[in-house]
């Protein structure tokens, strides 16, 4: 017997990832990536969900290193039986800004420059009050934070639980459809992915509008993939 949550997501300050770049145009999608939404709910090498992991690929406040470590640091949350979906915009609007640079550095040598043009580019943000909604898959009861920190900015939002339920794995394998992201990794193996559209983001491009075939969860009249776990090759 599985727990679901479906939680959704208020953003509080405009939120930026880069997704795409056009030239110096940089895009974000209107979407919450399944690992974004692992590190920013805390999930990820928690003493509270038993998902700690070896001091060399320890996730905390500081980092001595900047590179993620995606396998080490996921997988605990199998073993937890814990797993979080991607999250679709439910409502959202953008915002553009435009941002300028210069070299601050100090005691360099004074150069004629050849040209007076300023360094510059622009952000396709998500605004603020824009909402997302996903789904939690748990084995056993979890406790989310009400306020998390989102995107390169470490935007604001809020986390609401909507709606929880308990579901138990599908007897039986069925073609259905899932309205909402899937990561194609976590989904591949365990389900038979016959159509998708591809949404461009890393580390992982996603899927949307899925139509599988396998076992599911029963949330209301949805349903959910089940078998999902963190995979990586």
């Amino acid at each position: 017997m599985a727990i679901i949550y479906r939680y959704q997501i208020e953003l509080h300050d405009s939120l930026y990832f880069a997704t795409r770049e056009i030239g110096r145009l940089y895009e974000t999608e209107p979407v919450l990536h399944n690992y974004a939404l692992s590190y920013a709910l805390g999930l990820v090498d928690s003493e509270k969900y038993a998902t700690t992991v070896p001091p060399e690929n320890s996730y905390r406040y500081f980092c001595a290193e900047q590179v993620p470590q995606y396998q080490a640091q996921l997988t605990p949350l199998n073993q937890q039986g814990i797993y979080i979906t991607p999250a679709r915009s439910i409502y959202h609007a953008s915002v553009l800004n435009t941002w300028k640079y210069a070299d601050n550095r100090y005691h360099v040598e004074m150069k004629k420059t050849q040209k007076n043009i300023p360094s510059f580019g622009r952000a396709k943000e998500i605004a603020p009050e824009s909402r997302f909604e996903g789904f939690l898959i748990s084995q056993k009861p979890l406790t989310l934070p009400t306020w998390i920190r989102l995107g390169k900015w470490a935007s604001k939002a809020r986390v609401e639980i909507v709606e929880t339920q308990e579901s138990k794995l599908s007897g039986g394998e069925e073609d259905f459809i899932f309205p909402y992201p899937l990561n194609p990794l976590d989904v591949m193996f365990s389900h038979r992915v016959t159509r998708y559209d591809v949404i461009n983001m890393p580390p992982v491009s996603l899927i949307k509008m899925v139509s599988l075939h396998g076992k599911y969860y029963r949330f209301n009249r949805l349903k959910i993939p089940g078998l999902m776990q963190y995979r990586f090759s």
